[in-house]
């Protein structure tokens, strides 16, 4: 027996017809045929008035007709249920062949299973039909598990793809050769940087070194590539994809944006793939669209059963028909150049550089200038950090080989940063609503929202679209969110704000909701947005802030922490924004 160790053989598994097709019944052939209830002819079985009007001839007739007919339907159940235990015989053969290496031969049999279910006319018995149609889907996935055992090689031949050309391929490389001829060669360029580390580690991973090229069609070898479905970085990870395969995203850092990290996790996705189709053509269509997608696409084959990915082209979404051939025309015009009229492209060399391990909030913009480096080098280098800010814990950064030693030396002369998560107010979009006076409502600026949206200012924005709306609470009233506690008796003049109420507004300027009622004469605790309110400010205890000098190493949240404060509270005292940064020797007032 020819041991694959690349594929894990699974037991010849029934998938959704356990429960409609016997077991015992696949194995001898054995037909259980329910005996239908004689009709009956006894008096009581008919009414005193009806009697007379039948006509004896004519009832024995019709009982004669009726149990033929019923005759009939048994033999074609029983002929049909022969068949489908036939091919389920057939099946379990090719199950036997496949564990004995005869991979030629268990697809022969399977071939033969279908055959014989193909032509059973079954409609109008729905549980036959019902084994049918689980039999059909089983037989394409059986075709598919050995497909993926004579496909994957962990330790041999790489060159595994098959360099398809029909005309869907041909299509592609006339694009690619003419009116996107320079986004191609743009692109190799730029694959001078990647394109040689992906491809040693696909070697390593035992998958083939052609998918290296991959990323060319995904996001033509830029690292910061963003697809309007939201998916990231040089391979296009979706944030749901990149969590599942390791990749971690928080305020400071997504990971899918790493080349080094995303490479790993794209090769460990197509390998999970690879081991469920097995044809590498298919394989690259659920990375595009999903393996959800895929299999339903499978399982609604009416014609026939998978047998490789051209089988199911038409009834992918239309980019997904059209990303396979793309990356197959992409392998024929690398490989031959010359043929398509492309000259050789000299491509970026790769970064050289070494990783060292730091627990300091810093910028990189303060290390480039510290070390003598451009900041743009630093954040192509860790393209991860999303603001180009460390985060507080212990990270790993790249620095430049030759600058290695002066960014340990200097270490402790850059001074920390800070910078406040962004927070986001979600507002559904109301008929007439516009971009500025959403902007202008809840006092932010217009590129805030774009930014935070990833969409331009000229973008048409419709009614029920919801938009991420950074909060700019503490910058909308500075005088009233940073103003301080006034003499006792006193009033500060607040204005609501979206998302306010008295509990609130009396929690932060340490009052009660029944002073704030008394002082504004309301008669209820509803507010609207806009209303001012007079905040009494006799409880606010004026004497207990002192200050704090910022030391190295600090940052607004600890601070905050060591004082038993809550992080609005110190930044409102101190008239900062979650923006704003902090340095080394910098007074801040604390409680």
């Amino acid at each position: 027996m020819n041991k694959i160790n690349s594929i894990i053989l699974i037991p010849f598994v029934i998938i959704g017809c356990q429960s409609s097709i016997p077991r015992q019944a696949a194995i001898t052939g054995e037909q259980t045929v329910l005996e239908q209830p004689a009709p009956s002819t006894t008096p009581s079985a008919i009414s005193t008035e009806s009697t007379s009007s039948i006509n004896p001839l004519t009832a024995n007739t019709k009982e004669a007709l009726s149990t033929a007919d019923l005759d009939k339907q048994t033999s074609k159940e029983t002929a049909a249920q022969e068949e489908i235990d036939q091919a389920l015989e057939l099946c379990d053969s090719a199950q036997t062949l496949w564990e004995k290496g005869e991979l030629e031969n268990a697809l022969a049999q399977l071939d033969m299973a279908y055959a014989t279910i193909l032509d059973l006319d079954i409609d109008t018995h729905p549980q036959l039909n019902q084994q049918k149609e689980d039999i059909r889907y089983m037989i394409s996935k059986r075709i598919l598990e050995i497909y993926a055992s004579r496909n994957i090689v962990i330790n041999g031949n790489h060159d595994a793809i098959p360099l398809t050309m029909n005309t869907y391929v041909q299509k592609e490389i006339k694009r690619l050769t003419g009116p996107e001829k320079r986004f191609f060669i743009q692109s190799m360029e730029r694959a001078g940087r990647y394109q040689p580390f992906i491809a040693a580690e696909l070697k390593k991973a035992g998958l083939p070194e052609e998918l290296s090229w991959l990323p060319l069609i995904e996001s033509g070898f830029k690292i910061r590539a963003l697809s309007h479905a939201r998916a990231l970085g040089l391979w296009q990870f979706i944030p749901s994809t990149g969590y599942k395969f390791g990749l971690k995203r928080d305020y400071y850092i997504d990971e899918r944006l790493d080349p080094v990290k995303a490479t790993h996790a794209a090769i460990a996705y197509l390998k999970e793939l690879h081991s469920m189709f097995g044809d590498w053509a298919t394989v690259l269509a659920a990375y595009n669209c999903g393996e959800g997608r895929i299999l339903r696409t499978i399982r609604k084959q009416n014609i026939n059963y998978l047998d490789n990915f051209w089988d199911l082209y038409e009834k992918l979404p239309r980019e997904t028909a059209q990303y396979v051939p793309r990356f197959l025309a992409t392998l024929h015009i690398v490989k031959n150049l010359d043929k398509y009229n492309i000259k050789p492209v000299k491509g970026f060399e790769p970064y050289q550089y070494k990783v060292c391990t730091i627990k300091k909030q810093i910028q990189l913009k303060d290390i480039a200038k510290e070390i003598g480096v451009k900041t743009t080098l630093l954040k192509d280098l860790n393209p991860e950090l999303r603001y180009a800010l460390l985060p507080p814990e212990e990270y790993k950064i790249r620095i430049p080989v030759d600058k290695v030693n002066t960014f340990i030396a200097r270490l402790d002369k850059i001074k920390s940063s800070y910078t406040a998560p962004t927070r986001y107010t979600y507002h559904k979009v109301r008929r007439g609503e516009t971009l500025s006076g959403i902007a202008k409502r809840y006092h932010t600026s217009l590129r805030r929202i774009t930014s935070a949206n990833n969409i331009s200012k000229k973008s048409v924005i419709v009614a029920g679209k919801v938009l991420k709306i950074p909060n700019s609470s503490a910058r909308a009233n500075p005088i009233v969110a940073g103003a301080t506690p006034r003499t006792p008796g006193g009033a500060i003049k607040y204005s609501v704000k979206q998302g306010d109420n008295l509990w609130l507004i009396a929690g932060r300027y340490k009052t009660t909701t029944k002073k704030i009622m008394a002082s504004n004469h309301l008669r209820s605790s509803a507010l609207y947005i806009g209303q001012k309110l007079n905040i009494p400010t006799g409880s606010v205890r004026s004497s207990t802030f002192s200050t704090h000098f910022v030391k190295s190493g600090d940052n607004p949240f600890t601070i905050a922490k060591k004082y038993n404060m809550t992080l609005h509270r110190l930044l409102t005292l101190n008239h900062l924004t979650d923006r704003s940064k902090i340095y080394p020797g910098q007074k801040l007032l604390v409680e």
